[in-house]
């Protein structure tokens, strides 16, 4: 067991109350704090607020022992403990814009208790937040009320949960994750000790992305759920039987369920995954099923298109050289490549492009392949070179489409004054080196 901690905890919602009480079953001393009367008077009598499995022995467990008190002393529970975890509500706003109300009381709180104490305290916000509303709200007013500095008077964290209603007490203790976004090495090794022992990859990163975190995790599973209703309304009318081939689904762990296609990079492509969405929304419109989402898939691809050629546009770069052409890399195959549309449009805008491919040779393309060629970029024979660095001493900007050995040998050398639109996340030591007039789309 790890050394035990004074811990307080505000808001003894569903969040606060399942923390207070499993920080407490870890041997951590823990003061709850919250407005709401009837929360800590029922707290207060070893009863649990909430109703789920396990909660209610815990509570009560911990409550007889003393390493669960409550209070509605905001002042004394910051002065009494050596970390503060803010659990409040962070509803939605007419417009969906969120709220942070209750972020800002309580903050405001902390801040003056921070005033008049000596010592360091990390404040960590386990409440769902978006990114900026930490560092750009929140730590400000601590600093201004406190009149100290985050990172050298005292610590600020953002520590998301990732607890499900109903199995939250299981998720406590077997955490997919522990995410702890920092303002400094030492508030995140405050509140990632806090943990030890508990299973599950553990995370220490900038506020910013852990504030994101929570929020790529529940669009992802709401986005699952969706995705599964519209494949079983499709399955239904077919005749299909859905849980059956779901099954088949998720035993697929190499490219389904895995990190396969999860990298932010540029728009897919290619002669399968265009072709297929395009056949199952169309089925699906024939037997008048709504599938929005599915529906969606390819206005959504082309709107990162649209991103990049408007990332062109906007740099005001008239010679623009591409390296790479095909929609993977490894392949010569053109079928549907985002960036042969995005070719496409940049000559189409007046943009004098020059492309290199190191896979792409023009003579040995043949059928649909060669086809799609000819159909959407029948040019192509002007604007195909064999030298890299003949893209380079053409271009005042370089697209970067492909991460092949003799691509990025090549952009190595370009000067400082080409600007570059990397599309494929090129290798750190090269970003860097760019960091004037570097550009991406996803990162």
């Amino acid at each position: 067991m790890q050394n035990v901690r004074a811990l307080s905890v505000f808001g003894l919602g569903y969040v606060g109350c399942v923390s207070a009480a499993c920080f407490a079953s870890r041997g951590h001393r823990v003061v709850g704090v919250d407005v709401d009367a009837s929360k800590t008077e029922t707290l207060g009598r070893g009863v649990s607020p909430i109703v789920e499995e396990r909660i209610g022995d815990i509570v009560a467990d911990v409550v007889a022992a003393g390493r669960l008190t409550v209070t509605s002393d905001w002042e004394k529970a910051v002065l009494d403990t050596d970390v503060s975890l803010v659990c409040v509500g962070t509803p939605s706003s007419r417009g969906g814009r969120l709220s942070t109300e209750y972020l800002e009381r309580v903050t405001e709180e902390i801040g003056r208790a921070l005033a008049i104490k000596d010592g360091w305290h990390t404040v960590v916000y386990r409440s769902t937040m978006l990114p900026g509303t930490c560092e750009g709200l929140l730590v400000p007013l601590l600093e201004q009320l406190s009149g100290k500095t985050a990172g050298v008077d005292f610590g600020v964290c953002v520590n998301p949960e990732f607890l499900r209603e109903g199995t939250s007490v299981s998720d406590f203790f077997d955490p997919p994750k522990t995410v702890v976004g920092q303002s400094d090495e030492r508030a995140g090794g405050d509140v990632i000790s806090l943990y030890e022992g508990l299973p599950g990859p553990r995370f220490q990163v900038g506020i910013g992305v852990a504030e994101m975190t929570k929020y790529v995790d529940n669009s992802f599973h709401a986005l699952k759920v969706d995705f599964g209703n519209e494949i079983g309304a499709i399955c239904s009318v077919l005749g299909v039987d859905s849980h059956e081939l779901m099954e088949i689904f998720l035993s697929d762990t190499k490219l389904n369920i895995s990190p396969a296609y999860l990298r932010p990079g540029f728009a897919f492509g290619g002669s399968c995954l265009p072709k297929d969405v395009r056949a199952l929304t169309h089925v699906a419109r024939q037997h008048d099923v709504d599938v929005p989402l599915l529906g969606h898939v390819l206005a959504s691809n082309g709107a990162h298109i649209d991103r990049a050629v408007d990332k062109v546009v906007e740099l005001g770069k008239r010679r623009v050289g591409v390296f790479g052409l095909t929609f993977k890399a490894g392949t010569d195959d053109l079928r549907e490549s985002p960036l042969v549309e995005l070719v496409e449009r940049l000559v189409g805008k007046g943009h004098d492009v020059r492309i290199y491919d190191p896979i792409v040779v023009l003579a040995r393309l043949m059928g649909t392949n060669r086809a799609f060629v000819d159909q959407r970029l029948p040019h192509l024979a002007d604007l195909l070179v064999d030298d890299a660095a003949a893209v380079v001493e053409h271009a005042e900007l370089l697209v970067v489409g492909s991460r092949h050995e003799t691509v990025l040998s090549s952009f190595a050398q370009a000067g400082p004054d080409v600007a570059v639109l990397d599309l494929v996340r090129l290798p750190e030591e090269l970003r860097d080196r760019r960091a004037e007039g570097y550009h991406a789309i996803a990162w």
